[in-house]
């Protein structure tokens, strides 16, 4: 990919690149409850890796 990105790209890249946070930690106990302990990154809208998945962008 070039060093120079144009704007559009750096804004699609940067929108992908948001969407692969975990969840907040505080949706845990919410949903399973006070003391069931699970990963946040379980229950993400969109789990995307650099090497895994790769994008049209």
């Amino acid at each position: 990919m070039a060093r120079v990105k144009h704007p559009s790209r750096k804004q699609r890249l940067a929108k992908l690149g948001r969407q692969t946070k975990w969840a907040p930690f505080w949706t845990v106990p919410k949903i399973y409850g006070k003391t069931r302990r699970v990963h946040p990154g379980r229950h993400t809208a969109v789990k995307r890796s650099w090497r895994r998945t790769k994008t049209r962008a």
